[in-house]
């Protein structure tokens, strides 16, 4: 089972990619709390991409799929054309000086993280390539 989405990169579009996923993953036997967390995460790449990678420039788009090869796996892959993500450099923020300087963000990828049993990010060619790989429990 392979579900994809193209999608321009408008922050209003954020809602469309949530439903997606929601859809996607309500047609699996997937608990509902996990199902709501794998949203949220995919919600949070799809929205550093948007923003960050591609300045809300609707003129770009982002790929989504997501495959559910065997019963043990849900993978999804997010792919663009825009700026590329060093995740090689990222580094995970300090909780405590987040909430003492009173900051909002910075933490969506440290969330994605702990969400997901394996974040990658890669470049091919000009695509910019995430993937995001969640163990089911049967």
């Amino acid at each position: 089972m392979k579900r994809e989405l193209t999608i321009s990169c408008s922050k209003t579009n954020l809602l469309r990619i949530r439903q997606f996923v929601k859809d996607v993953l309500g047609d699996l036997d997937i608990h509902e709390l996990e199902a709501h967390k794998m949203v949220l995460a995919v919600d949070e790449v799809c929205a550093n991409l948007i923003i960050h990678s591609n300045q809300c420039d609707p003129s770009h788009q982002i790929d989504i799929s997501i495959d559910h090869p065997d019963k043990e796996k849900i993978i999804f892959i997010i792919k663009d054309q825009g700026i590329t993500f060093n995740y090689n450099s990222y580094v995970e923020p300090d909780l405590t000086d987040i909430v003492s300087s009173k900051r909002k963000g910075g933490v969506g990828l440290m969330l994605v993280k702990r969400i997901m049993d394996k974040v990658e990010f890669s470049h091919d060619k000009n695509c910019n390539i995430c993937r995001l790989t969640k163990k089911i429990d049967s």
